[in-house]
């Protein structure tokens, strides 16, 4: 039964914040490793006392005595109740949002989370965006912390709008993304009864979050709040989930918002400073080699400055992942863009002939590696990564370092240009150049017909590569990490260990929150943007300025490539279109956006996109443009899954029989 609500006077709530001003950051965190992406805040800070010196001079003590505390430190924070006032649960959880510098929030409302939305509807700081299916909820929260670094929130009914978030829970899992997702649940009393629209979330999500809780205490909401916001964002990043019943959210409650948080297993595993030994042992590695290159990953986002400021000190090459694409720039003459399957064949070519490969903050995936044990074979592997399950998972290492990589980079930086050690690796940048210069990458263009590779191209040049770019996942996703020049971090935003298709649109969306001072666009796939597509709703009613450009092939593009190369251009389901109408384009993308009263247009002619693309830019709020293209392109350069980069393809297309 809920219990009845107190009577409260409240003030008239100030107007929402709006998304022309930027959003302020949330709080700062601080660690044995460095979380310093945020700046700090009037909010609360959190500060990690562990009797686990890291002094090898300090005694540890006994596992029996060894303790681990967190502890809070109240900071000026205006709370529109009084201190002693009863609240709602739901009042007491938005309110510990607050404290921890929420301000935006993407939340579905249903039976079981209607207090939640009643208790957000009373807050004069936390705005919430409402998108229009809890898919959409969870990607566009995972955007808005690709875009920030800062923890995105969503919050979703219980049973269906709970399972709804599982794939935005398994993308943020795997890509080490920081958000906070929070479900209703079915009074505590129902629990285990197969109540309407009761699903056991915590069980379903267990293995795809970082952590997750069931609130079965109302006393409990401060300090589960503050620990999740914590684990989400210290060491690994990673998602978690916070359940709580109805009876929770209506109880009435006196917070104590002073209870110190203690995670003392957590924290004892979190990396320590990495040892001084260990980073003059690389730093004597790369003096003895001759033919080092850099493989550096999303682990190195909160890193970039110190990267750069390695490859000034060492002059060696690096290659990107699909999730470091930022990290370093593109466009600097060192860079090799992205490695693996569909890297480029210098990068590719740079890692095979390596004497030293140094592999920071990734985890040697296998759309990376191909053939492990052809992976890098002749080089010296070091390996440093903040998540030490990733240490020897899938390829094992000469030198091995579990650190926050920016602090190991800054601790080599240091020691080179003390040491002022004098590198020379030009033989091996020209061997490298002459590989740039003989496999470009490349297309070909047949009559005014749009090459996709050539439409991004013209989109990277007319935002002078300071977009931020959110994409779908196929075709599309790989020729937007190819053809796009990223100059920084958060500027990619992608699904890229769980590849979920439908990522794109509330992605930018949410980036579109967080980054109110960037130009966001969405390149997507008609098959990718047609699975979300319902968002469209919210960025109109929000007027959030995403631009969208569809690259519309009618197929299911990168499986009609897998089909062409390897099932003899046999189409099994894979066509997108009308059967009926294979000369029209099916669904007509402008009539969505015409519903959603969203300015579009269609582009169908090369001579035709630069003004195009032009417009598109220079159009206010939301655009949308359906650009036209054959679905006979494949992405190259392409090592065939399980393959070696001897098996590297780089020539054909769908216009040719294999």
């Amino acid at each position: 039964m809920a219990s009845s609500a107190p009577n409260l006077s409240l003030s008239k709530p100030s107007p929402k914040p709006s998304f022309t001003s930027p959003t302020p950051p949330h709080y700062k965190i601080t660690l044995p490793i460095s979380t310093t992406y945020r700046k700090p805040t009037p909010h609360r800070s959190f500060h990690i006392i562990s009797s686990l010196s890291s002094d090898p001079k300090t005694k540890p003590p006994s596992a029996a005595v060894a303790t681990t505390t967190i502890s809070t430190t109240p900071e000026t924070f205006i709370s529109r109740f009084a201190p002693d006032e009863p609240r709602k649960g739901s009042d007491v959880l938005v309110e510990a949002l607050e404290r921890e510098g929420v301000t935006h929030v993407f939340a579905y409302p249903g039976g079981a989370s209607m207090e939640i939305h009643q208790a957000l509807t009373r807050s004069s700081v936390i705005r919430n965006v409402l998108p229009r299916h809890e898919q959409g909820g969870v990607f566009a929260a995972e955007g808005y912390a690709r875009a920030s670094g800062f923890p995105g929130v969503c919050i979703a009914t219980s049973g269906p709008g709970a399972t709804n978030l599982v794939s935005g829970l398994a993308d943020a899992m795997l890509d080490s993304i920081p958000i906070v997702a929070i479900t209703g649940q079915v009074p505590r009393r129902m629990i285990g009864t197969d109540a309407f629209q009761e699903t056991p979330i915590v069980e379903v999500t267990r293995s795809i979050t970082k952590h997750n809780y069931l609130v079965l205490d109302v006393e409990d909401i401060p300090k589960i709040i503050k620990e999740a916001f914590f684990l989400a964002s210290s060491g690994r990043p990673g998602p978690v989930l916070i359940d709580i019943p109805k009876d929770i959210q209506q109880q009435l409650v006196v917070p104590n918002w002073n209870k110190s948080i203690g995670l003392p297993g957590y924290v004892s595993r979190l990396p320590k400073t990495p040892d001084n030994a260990h980073l003059e042992q690389i730093v004597r590695l790369i003096s003895e080699s001759k033919k080092p290159v850099l493989y550096v990953g999303g682990g190195c986002m909160n890193s970039s400055e110190e990267l750069r400021r390695f490859v000034e000190f060492t002059g060696i090459p690096v290659a990107s992942t699909l999730m470091g694409l930022g990290t370093f720039p593109c466009t600097d003459e060192l860079s090799l863009h992205m490695l693996g399957m569909h890297g480029t064949m210098y990068a590719n070519y740079a890692v095979d002939k390596s004497d030293l490969l140094l592999a920071f903050g990734v985890r040697f995936d296998d759309r990376v590696t191909g053939k492990i044990e052809a992976f890098a074979s002749r080089a010296k592997i070091v390996h440093i990564d903040i998540d030490s399950a990733e240490i020897g998972k899938n390829k094992q290492a000469h030198v091995s370092v579990c650190a926050d990589v920016k602090l190991a980079l800054k601790g080599m930086n240091g020691l080179l240009e003390g040491k002022g050690i004098e590198l020379d690796f030009s033989a091996w940048r020209e061997e490298l150049g002459g590989e740039k210069a003989k496999y470009p990458l490349t297309y070909k263009t047949f009559g005014e017909a749009i090459p996709p590779q050539y439409a991004i191209q013209v989109l990277d040049e007319l935002t002078n590569g300071n977009a931020i770019i959110s994409t779908g996942v196929g075709q599309h996703q790989m020729w937007a990490a190819q053809y796009y020049k990223y100059k920084g971090p958060r500027q990619w935003l992608s699904s890229g260990g769980l590849g979920a298709m439908g990522f794109g649109l509330p992605a930018a969306m949410g980036a579109a929150v967080a980054r109110p001072d960037a130009v966001v666009v969405d390149i997507d796939g008609d098959g990718s943007f047609i699975m979300n597509v319902q968002e469209l709703a919210t960025l109109r009613v929000e007027n959030l300025p995403v631009k969208m450009m569809i690259l519309n092939n009618q197929h299911l593009g990168m499986v009609v490539q897998w089909e062409d190369r390897f099932y003899k251009a046999n189409r099994a389901h894979t066509y997108l279109g009308n059967p009926s109408k294979e000369t029209e384009i099916f669904p007509n993308m402008l009539k969505f956006a015409e519903g959603c009263e969203i300015p579009a247009a269609r582009v169908t002619k090369k001579g035709e996109l630069k003004e195009a693309i032009k417009k598109m830019l220079e159009t206010p709020g939301p655009y949308l443009l359906d650009v036209i293209v054959p679905h006979q392109e494949h992405v190259l350069p392409m090592i065939p899954s399980g393959g070696a980069f001897k098996d590297a393809i780089t020539e054909g297309d769908g216009r040719s029989v294999y």
